[in-house]
């Protein structure tokens, strides 16, 4: 029998192992600023065309290669920075495995273009599934130049695996973000299709905080510093206010490595117990220094799940440093023993205590009652006021505007109705039945309750509807027919709005545009992650229409995280939450009806888009079963 176990090429086995490393352009980018990080550069430059699908190019001006340096950097497990097993229990830099080059020129073409400091000639490299084509002597900067062109080349099925333009953007500017965020001290830039989407200046973690997130944050955010011989930790944390539906702003470094911890978020959400809504995400971008033998980091091809030697001391060390910066900085919540000013001007406070009010009120035989020792629970029965108590519940007299049912006859079959006559007009028999007729009429009416949910009668008993997620139902399908049919109307704004995003919900507004014009959204780009806002929906209340905008693209940010629906479904699903009315406002009587009659001409009005139920029944039958009456 012929044998049939092969050893497969070396460009096959690079392009199986390039599919655990570079997963799409966003892989690309993250490994080559870090291989431009561990160079020593000062200053690096992102370069992007086409969302990375037809370049990605990393300029740094770091130590650069030799000749053989540049060749031997596209074998794999090539690497300068471990010799040993032993060194990877001390690793402080970004790479390691000398995988990233090998997968990449596995599956797209590239460029390399290099010169060490100190020489006068650099090294020019093409390579493409993982074949060199080219290498040959140039002329050159001091740093690399490394270009990664049309990705997925050679492997059609991965490349129309791929997002849209945008979604592959958002992932870039995300990888982009979180290597500038772990190295302030160096200067970032990243172009896009020829146009500057930031420039990161060196200077302080608060100032990149800054310039990546926004100006808004500049005095809303915490300092955390804490310091002990296993660890440090430092960084920032959002106040209270800051907390979004969705997560986004949350960044764990371990010694400047990006990672995610389920773990150690958690332990940051407890610090923020109680100061935030559960539903909701604090800012935190917080730094952890530990010595490497206390880290594993090689146990995911991303770098981004590592091992702690001791995750409870990780855990508590997090917590405690979270929590003692917001109460160094008053932002968690303080007893306070201040009287109300009400109750400051009340007499017995402002004005001052007369003797002979002295004098009365320690005769008083409460005073005494209560001034002897042990005595605060006896009644003193000689006090002339408690003698007549019964006298309280006996019939009125004639004069008093109030009747009773029954006399006092003990035995109820004998009881007989007692009419006590008043002084004032007595009502017509019409009268009160004019009344009763109004009451029974109001019954038909909707009523609020604990302004959240509509109570309203039917023939079969009555409904109780959830107003939030009606009116979420109601809108999503009028968002679903304006797009198929008719757009929305869009009241424009007398004065236009502008709207300054970060660079990733930028991407997301400018994938959006045609569908929010559908919607009623009358925006135009403005340049440098800038929108401005001329009209919104007709339907929606109008005035802060930037923070109406940014609770949108939070909502399909949620709904991106949940659901794999397609983007028009994200995008309505998240007008309808966004803007339905929500739990807490007063409705009146007319709105409440109109509630009801859209809901119940929706061709599905049982449920919101999210699969809440949006009103719930309680019939007769059921009523006469909770309370055991005879059918």
């Amino acid at each position: 029998m012929a044998d049939i176990i092969n050893l497969l090429p070396d460009n096959i086995a690079n392009q199986i192992a390039a599919g655990e490393v570079i997963q799409r352009p966003a892989s690309a980018v993250k490994e080559l600023l870090e291989n431009a990080v561990d160079a020593g550069a000062t200053e690096i430059h992102l370069i992007i065309k086409d969302a990375g699908k037809e370049l990605v190019q990393v300029i740094d001006n770091g130590g650069g290669m030799s000749e053989t340096d540049a060749r031997m950097c596209f074998e794999r497990h090539a690497t300068s920075k471990i010799q040993t097993i032993e060194d990877l229990f001390s690793i402080r830099t970004m790479g390691f495995r000398g995988e990233a080059l090998a997968s990449i020129a596995a599956v797209a073409q590239v460029e390399l273009k290099t010169r060490k400091r100190g020489t006068d000639i650099g090294s020019y490299i093409e390579i493409d599934n993982s074949v060199v084509r080219v290498q040959e002597p140039c002329q050159t900067a001091e740093g690399t130049s490394i270009a990664m062109k049309n990705l997925f080349f050679n492997v059609p099925a991965r490349r129309n695996f791929l997002k849209s333009n945008a979604a592959e953007m958002r992932h870039i500017v995300d990888e982009f973000i979180r290597v500038a965020m772990a190295f302030p001290q160096l200067q970032f830039t990243l172009t896009s299709n020829n146009q500057q989407l930031f420039h990161l200046d060196k200077g302080s973690l608060k100032q990149r905080i800054i310039a990546i997130l926004g100006q808004h944050y500049n005095a809303r955010v915490v300092n955390v510093k804490e310091s002990t011989d296993y660890m440090n930790v430092y960084g920032f944390v959002g106040k209270p206010e800051t907390a979004k539906k969705t997560r986004g702003d949350q960044f764990f470094f371990v010694n400047n490595r990006f990672i995610k911890s389920h773990y150690l978020h958690h332990a940051v959400m407890n610090a923020f117990a109680d100061i935030i809504p559960a539903d909701s995400y604090p800012l935190y971008v917080l730094f952890i220094d530990v010595n490497p033998e206390h880290v594993d980091i090689n146990v995911h091809p991303t770098k981004q799940e590592i091992k702690f030697d001791d995750e409870k001391v990780m855990y508590a060390f997090v917590q405690a440093a979270v929590k003692h910066a917001l109460a160094q900085f008053s932002v968690t919540p303080t007893l306070d023993f201040d009287l109300d000013p009400s109750i400051q001007a009340l007499d017995a406070v402002s004005k001052p205590f007369t003797e002979q009010q002295r004098t009365e009120s320690t005769h008083s035989p409460l005073y005494k009652s209560f001034s002897q020792a042990h005595q605060a629970h006896v009644i003193d029965r000689s006090n002339s006021n408690l003698k007549n108590w019964k006298d309280l519940y006996q019939p009125a007299a004639e004069n008093e505007s109030y009747t009773t049912a029954y006399s006092e006859d003990p035995e109820p079959e004998t009881r007989t109705a007692v009419t006590y006559e008043s002084a004032q007009p007595a009502a017509t028999a019409s009268a009160i039945d004019e009344r009763w007729q109004e009451t029974s009429k109001d019954l038909k009416v909707p009523v609020q309750v604990h302004q959240q949910y509509v109570l309203s009668q039917i023939k079969s008993g009555f409904i109780l509807i959830d107003q939030h997620a009606a009116h979420e139902r109601i809108l999503y399908e009028r968002y679903q027919r304006a797009l198929q049919e008719a757009p929305v109307a869009t009241q424009q704004s007398l004065f236009p709005q502008t709207l300054q995003l970060p660079p990733a919900d930028a991407a997301i507004v400018t994938e959006m545009l045609p569908e929010l014009q559908a919607l009623g959204y009358d925006l135009e780009p403005f340049g440098n992650h800038t929108f401005v806002v001329r009209g919104t929906p007709a339907d929606i209340q109008t005035g802060n229409d930037q923070a109406t905008i940014e609770g949108l693209l939070e909502q399909f940010k949620h709904f991106s995280h949940e659901l794999k629906v397609n983007r028009r479904e994200h995008l309505i699903r998240s007008m309808a939450r966004n803007n339905a009315i929500p739990a807490g406002k007063v409705l009146s009587a007319r709105e409440m009806q109109n509630i009801i009659d859209e809901l119940f001409a929706c061709t599905m009005p049982n449920v919101a888009p999210g699969g809440k139920f949006t009103f719930i029944s309680f019939k007769l039958t059921d009523l006469a079963r909770m309370f055991e009456r005879n059918q």
